[in-house]
């Protein structure tokens, strides 16, 4: 895969329907080679490689950094994490295992509460739905969780004033990560991941027809 020719929006919706259930890359690998880029568009497609090969481990890493910033002042944490959720919201994957699991939960207490926590049915004509179905959680579309999630947070921000300390940190966790995929070296293993995820979508859009 050429990541030369991949624009930015094809990388967010790649991070947005990928699996980020998979496990963090071991940490010999995620520090072994680092080089300098030899050019501006040698640059780009490394570091859309690696923001998409290493996703899990620049996601622990910025918690991380959060964490550290958030020492003085535990309460930030509660916002911290309400973020992370009405972010992880956004990938599919994370959204419908969620959605899953906490129906699932709810269906061995109320079958009848469960029930109507199911998406709504979407028509079908001539054999395909009539429109691209939404992503729903406990039967609601997916941006009011979102919305809810944010807004709990943005109100703790401002209430522990904590506001200055997490900009300090987000602005030296995506730092951190800039110069990891700007100076790390994409591997084999890098290559042959982004090809089997190609075969796994070009399968997926063939099953779908």
């Amino acid at each position: 895969m050429d990541w030369g020719n991949v624009t930015t929006e094809d990388l967010i919706d790649a991070l947005r329907e990928v699996d980020w259930s998979s496990p963090p890359r071991p940490v010999s690998e995620f520090f072994s080679r680092f080089t300098v880029p030899r050019s501006h568009s040698k640059w780009s497609s490394r570091c859309k490689c690696n923001l998409y090969y290493y996703r899990t481990n620049y996601f622990i890493m910025m918690i991380f950094i959060l964490g550290l910033g958030f020492l003085r002042k535990p309460i930030a944490i509660v916002a911290a994490l309400l973020t992370g959720v009405s972010i992880a919201f956004l990938n599919d994957s994370f959204a419908v295992t969620f959605n899953e699991k906490v129906t699932r939960t709810v269906r061995r207490f109320s079958p009848h509460l469960a029930a109507k926590m199911r998406p709504p049915v979407t028509p079908v004509l001539r054999g395909r739905p009539s429109t691209k179905r939404g992503i729903h959680i406990c039967g609601r579309p997916r941006w009011v969780f979102v919305l809810i999630f944010a807004a709990a947070s943005c109100i703790i921000w401002f209430t522990s004033c904590s506001l200055l300390t997490v900009l300090w940190a987000v602005v030296i966790g995506l730092l951190a990560i800039l110069l990891h995929a700007s100076f790390r070296t994409p591997n084999l293993k890098a290559r042959l991941n982004t090809f089997r995820e190609e075969f796994r979508a070009v399968w997926r859009n063939y099953s779908e027809l």
